[in-house]
């Protein structure tokens, strides 16, 4: 075995020693990391005041109340977090039953689509052909391409 030295080849004497760890004290056992914390603290319990009742619920239960309350209100900020919200977790996203045929609105406005996403594709595929045909001229006077004067 050679005690070769240079990248990647630390000097033998710094390298890891076998059966040692790098971190030897580690993360202590018990340590709970941000989404066990975060859990905790929402599963607690508060006393919040509705009209002239207090009630105990959760943290979590207040927070989503509180932003109810502000999104009845009128504020736009509270209502987009709230929609955001029901869209992804009460699964409002569910496809609707493809069986059932378009009406004449749906329609017309499929077809509307189909027709522009066609027109968009040929346009696409006529501009290198018709860059490919026209030869290539120069911008300036002088014969330079770059356009700069």
């Amino acid at each position: 075995m050679t005690d070769e030295v240079g990248y990647r080849k630390p000097p033998q004497s710094s390298r890891f020693k076998k059966g040692k760890s790098g971190n030897p004290k580690g993360r202590p056992s018990g340590t709970k990391n941000l989404k066990t914390d975060l859990a905790e603290e929402l599963r607690e319990r508060i006393m919040v005041r509705e009209g002239n009742s207090a009630k105990r619920v959760t943290k979590q239960r207040a927070m989503v109340k509180t932003l109810m309350s502000k999104a009845l209100r009128g504020d736009s900020r509270s209502t987009t977090i709230l929609f955001n919200m029901m869209t992804r977790l009460l699964a409002l996203d569910e496809v609707p039953d493809a069986s059932v045929p378009l009406n004449e609105d749906e329609s017309a406005v499929l077809a509307l689509f189909e027709e522009k996403v066609l027109r968009n594709a040929a346009a696409k595929n006529a501009a290198p052909e018709a860059a490919a045909e026209q030869p290539h001229q120069p911008n300036s006077e002088n014969g330079d391409a770059s356009g700069k004067k």
